[in-house]
């Protein structure tokens, strides 16, 4: 059975709601550790140093097995872990949420708290472009120069196809392609590949790791 892995997001995303004259302003932001995250946290807190409330949530870990949450003022509860469950839903790591909210003059209550700090991060997530994580095989191609355009082409279909991803191509002696397959595809690769090229090319196979592969 194939693990599954959380997914990340794939770039900066921020949303704004307004409620009852607060403003909640959602910055999410990929990071590759909780050091990352907090230079993001204090960024967002040194531009916005004069909102009532800069409330924090992060997932961080291949696994998703670090986490840490902040009600920055909020009541207790109100606001850091609703937004760390918002991202624990929607199954994603390696992202930090900051919703920086200005007071508008109205208390909004726990529960409306609540909804309006969790609200902020999951419609911020419905604007992201997610990239999921898998765990991948690597397989190198060696191609004669006078064939890699039609090799490229041909791989970058494939790929499509059976859910692998290109990794990078060198040029040296030969062009060198780089595939990131899944371990049950490596034998369908290599079938492609030979019929193809009348049994000429065949992928070697490398290491694996975990890749992210936009969804």
């Amino acid at each position: 059975m194939t693990r599954r892995f959380p997914s990340t997001i794939a770039a900066t995303v921020e949303h704004e709601l307004v409620i009852r004259k607060s403003r909640f302003i959602a910055h999410l932001e990929p990071v590759a550790s909780p050091e990352e995250a907090d230079a993001v946290i204090a960024a967002v807190r040194k531009r916005a140093w004069d909102a009532r409330h800069n409330c924090v949530a992060m997932v961080t870990g291949v696994l998703g097995d670090q986490a840490r949450s902040s009600d920055d003022g909020e009541p207790s509860g109100t606001a850091g872990i609703p937004m760390l469950e918002v991202l624990r839903r929607r199954e994603l790591t390696d992202v930090v949420a900051v919703v920086t909210r200005y007071f508008g003059g109205i208390k909004l209550g726990a529960g409306g708290l609540v909804r309006a700090y969790s609200s902020a991060v999951s419609e911020a997530l419905d604007l992201a472009a997610i990239v999921r994580r898998e765990a991948l095989t690597q397989a190198l191609v060696d191609v004669p120069h006078a064939d890699a355009g039609r090799v490229d082409n041909l791989l970058r279909d494939w790929v499509l196809h059976h859910g692998a991803t290109l990794g990078e191509t060198t040029y040296g002696a030969a062009a060198r392609f780089e595939l990131w397959v899944p371990a049950d595809g490596l034998r369908r690769l290599a079938e492609d590949l030979a019929a193809a090229s009348g049994g000429v090319l065949a992928p070697v196979v490398g290491v694996e790791r975990i890749v992210d592969v936009a969804a």
